[in-house]
C-alpha cells in the first residue's frame, strides 16, 4: 500500500504539491489524473525518493523508499521511459538494475520474454522506438516481481496489441493482490483498467472515490427516449411532471428518469418505444466537470491563429530596420 500523508512539496515560490494525503490500496487499479501542472509527476517522484518533500510524508507498506535495501523488490515503476543509457543494451540494461538489487540473472530473460522484447535483447536502446522504450521501461518495473507497482503514462507509443496487452497487465497484477498506481491523460483507457480513481487539481485532492461514483457525482444523467408516437409521450411526461428536452435523431431526454417508471408511463399510455435507455456521461466528460477550475493552461477555441498584419511605420523605413528579405527577424 501506499500512504500519503499531508505531503507537500515548494520550489521555491511555487507550490507544486499542498497537503495531499490519500492511500492506494493493494488489489484494484487506481488511476492518477489531474490536469497538466496539477503535480502528479512531482507526487509519483516523492513517493519514489527522487525529490525531497517540503513537508508530509509517504510510505510504502509502512517504509519510505530511501529506508528499502532491495527496493526493486518492493517498488517497480515506469516514469520516463527514455531513462536508459543509450548505448547500453536492453539486456545489459536490466542486468545491472538485477544484479544492483541482488535479483537472479534468470529474471532479466523472463522480463524480456513477458514485454516481448526477447527478439531485440541484445541491441541498443538507442535504436528503440517509443513503444519499445515502454516495454523496456515495464520490463524494468516487473524485474523484481515487486508488490507495488506505479506507471506514468504506461500506454505512450504502444500499437492496439500493446495496450491491450498492458491494460491486461495491470489488472491481473491487481487481482493478484498486488498495488498498481497509474498515471495519464488518455481518459478512454483509463476507463477500461482503473476501479478508482484519485484526483488533483493544482496540487491538491480534489477527488478519491471509485470510477463509477466519480461519474456519476461529476456528471448529469439521463433517459434516452425514442418513439413514433413523440406527441403522445410528450403529454404523458408532462402529466407526469417531467420534461423531456430533444436529443439527437429524433430521440427525447428525461434528465435524471428511471428505466422501469418510464417504461411503466409508455405502457399505460399505450406508447410504442423503440429504444429506453440510459445515459451516462464518460470519465472525460465528468473530469472535465470536476477540474475545470484547476486547468493551469487553457488553450483556444480550436480555431486557427491568424497574426494581424503589421500596422506601417509611417515616415520611416520599416522594412529596412530588422528585417531579412522582406521578414522581420526573431529576438
Amino acid at each position: 500500500m501506499i500512504e500519503l500523508h499531508e505531503l507537500t512539496k515548494r520550489y521555491g515560490d511555487t507550490l507544486a504539491v499542498d497537503r495531499l494525503s490519500f492511500q492506494v490500496p493493494r488489489g484494484q487499479v487506481t488511476g492518477f489524473l489531474g490536469p497538466n501542472g496539477a503535480g502528479k509527476s512531482t507526487t509519483m517522484r516523492m513517493i519514489l525518493g527522487l525529490d525531497r518533500p517540503t513537508a508530509g510524508r509517504v510510505t510504502l507498506d509502512g517504509r519510505h523508499y530511501g529506508e528499502l535495501n532491495e527496493p526493486l523488490r518492493y517498488i517497480g515503476a515506469l516514469l520516463e521511459a527514455k531513462a536508459v543509457h543509450p548505448g547500453r543494451t536492453a539486456y545489459d540494461h536490466l542486468l545491472w538494475l538485477a544484479q544492483s538489487n541482488r535479483l537472479p540473472r534468470t529474471r532479466v530473460d523472463e522480463v524480456l520474454e513477458a514485454v516481448g522484447l526477447t527478439s531485440v535483447a541484445r541491441k541498443r536502446a538507442r535504436g528503440f522506438s517509443l513503444g519499445m522504450g515502454q516495454r523496456l521501461g515495464i520490463a524494468s518495473a516487473l524485474l523484481g516481481d515487486p508488490e507495488i507497482l506505479m506507471f506514468d503514462e504506461p500506454v505512450n507509443g504502444l500499437d492496439p496489441e500493446g495496450i491491450l496487452w498492458i491494460r491486461n497487465l495491470m489488472k491481473g497484477l491487481a487481482a493478484a493482490g498486488r498495488t498498481v498506481f497509474v498515471s495519464s491523460h488518455l481518459m478512454s483507457e483509463m476507463a477500461l483498467t482503473a476501479e478508482h480513481l484519485v484526483v488533483i487539481g493544482r496540487g491538491r485532492l480534489l477527488a478519491d472515490l471509485s470510477m463509477a461514483e466519480f461519474i456519476k457525482q461529476n456528471s448529469r444523467s439521463a433517459v434516452r427516449i425514442r418513439t413514433p408516437q413523440p406527441e403522445q409521450l410528450l403529454d404523458a411526461l408532462r402529466t407526469a411532471g417531467l420534461r423531456a428536452d430533444p436529443g439527437p435523431d429524433g430521440t427525447y431526454e428525461v434528465e435524471d428518469g428511471d428505466l422501469a417508471s418510464l417504461g411503466d408511463l409508455a405502457a399505460e399510455h399505450r406508447i410504442t418505444l423503440h429504444e429506453l435507455s440510459p445515459q451516462q456521461a464518460s470519465l472525460e466528460e465528468a473530469f472535465m466537470q470536476m477540474t475545470a477550475d484547476s486547468v493551469q493552461y487553457h488553450a483556444g477555441d480550436g480555431r486557427p491563429a491568424v497574426a494581424a498584419a503589421p500596422e506601417p511605420a509611417w515616415g520611416s523605413s520599416w522594412q529596412a530596420r530588422g528585417t531579412t528579405n522582406g521578414k522581420q527577424k526573431e529576438n
